[in-house]
């Protein structure tokens, strides 16, 4: 099983979409580093030689931001925005969507499940 990035890649998947698993690599920087490194994004990871796993451990190592470093990254930028009282930085401390979504409808991911109001039991009383 190939490891790279502190990430197992599944066995019985083409490395294209193997190497997507770890944070921080999509589609187009797979079919990078396989370009880079001629090796044929239709091969899949257990056809890997362990040279050709040595080599894209070294690109990524040393070219990309993946996993641990780039969560890293994200959420102190996220926490900067907060810390300076942003309105996107607002938006993130209320676990709203940052981004201009509407919120009146939808939003459910962001917002959770919805919570019900209570109601206070009403009855009329007699005096």
């Amino acid at each position: 099983m190939a490891r790279i990035a502190g990430v197992d890649l599944p066995k019985r998947k083409r490395i294209e979409i193997g190497l997507t698993y770890i944070f921080g690599i999509g589609r187009a920087i797979s079919n990078e580093i396989l370009s880079k490194l001629d090796i044929d994004p239709n091969i899949h990871t257990d056809q890997l030689a362990e040279s050709q796993i040595n080599s894209i451990r070294k690109v990524i190592d040393s070219d990309y931001k993946v996993e641990g470093e780039l969560r890293t990254e994200v959420s102190m930028n996220i926490k900067r925005l907060m810390d300076l009282g942003s309105y996107r930085g607002l938006r993130h401390r209320k676990s709203l969507p940052v981004r201009g979504q509407r919120t009146s409808t939808n939003a459910r991911t962001r917002k959770g499940p919805k919570r019900s109001a209570v109601k206070k039991k009403g009855g009329i009383r007699k005096a």
